[in-house]
């Protein structure tokens, strides 16, 4: 949607470092609320009477620092949040939290949750920071860049080129998530070509995408604050992403991404394929 720094600022009246700061802020101070309850005895609730969705105080802090944030920056930007709802405002902009991405990984000590902030503009996914307070790392999606940070390091993200299924790496975070006859069959159309399948990285997978270390990423049923701060990383570092029947991924749904405009068209294309039987 914005090629570089200048067409956003000159379409939006908004610069984009302001929108920066804010991010690298906001992903800060829900560090200083998940990473001291990280590996600890804290208290899991579920949010789903049947079934299990867990949720902790990481979860509910983490974003209610973030919002106090983003709404003093900018307090006429929309936000919408997995734990605390909806901010409905007549601005074009709306900042997307999960507070806590991958929350089961969050609560058995496996380090590749992670803070998802996402800018959308008008609907579209413009800017997004993960944030793993565990490992240090950040990773930061702004219109005409993408890269990689810890501490004073920092590292322009870039996809690896893949263009071949046969070659890709293929991520998702389980195969029970997908549960439809066509959801097993659009999943075991690239799995059975796969170079290689890795399980349980949540939003880590789409970062690793975007730094180089994989190549496809593939899950079905994500929510629009599961997925709105990746697609602006995964897109800067020349990686492609969309839901399976082609359309944006913004909004969440059954989503693919991969490290070329080419192989997500192969991935696209042997998705459908699935689909006709």
């Amino acid at each position: 949607m914005f090629e570089n720094n200048e067409q956003f600022h000159r379409e939006t009246g908004i610069d984009p470092e302001a929108i920066a700061v804010t991010l690298l802020r906001a992903a800060r101070a829900a560090d200083n609320e998940t990473l001291p309850r990280f590996r600890t005895k804290i208290t899991v609730d579920n949010k789903y009477s049947s079934g299990f969705d867990p949720v902790t105080k990481a979860d509910t802090e983490a974003e209610r620092a973030i919002r106090a944030i983003v709404e003093t920056d900018f307090p006429g930007h929309a936000i919408i949040g997995e734990e605390h709802g909806n901010k409905v405002t007549d601005s074009l902009f709306a900042w997307v939290i999960d507070p806590v991405d991958g929350t089961r990984s969050f609560i058995t000590g496996v380090p590749l949750w992670g803070t998802l902030i996402g800018v959308t503009y008008a609907g579209k996914a413009v800017a997004g920071i993960m944030s793993q307070p565990f490992t240090g790392e950040v990773f930061l999606g702004l219109p005409g860049r993408a890269e990689w940070r810890r501490g004073e390091e920092r590292q322009a993200l870039a996809t690896s080129g893949c263009a071949d299924i046969a070659a890709a790496r293929l991520f998702t975070t389980a195969e029970t998530l997908f549960r439809t006859p066509a959801q097993k069959a659009a999943w075991e159309s690239l799995a059975r070509q796969a170079l290689l399948i890795r399980h349980g990285a949540d939003c880590y997978a789409y970062c690793m995408l975007a730094a180089g270390h994989a190549d496809l990423v593939m899950e079905p049923g994500l929510h629009p604050f599961d997925i709105a701060a990746l697609v602006p990383i995964i897109e800067q570092a020349g990686g492609a992403i969309a839901a399976w029947n082609g359309g944006p991924a913004d909004n969440g749904g059954d989503i693919i991404a991969a490290a070329t405009p080419e192989l997500l068209d192969k991935a696209l294309e042997r998705i459908a394929s699935s689909q006709r039987g």
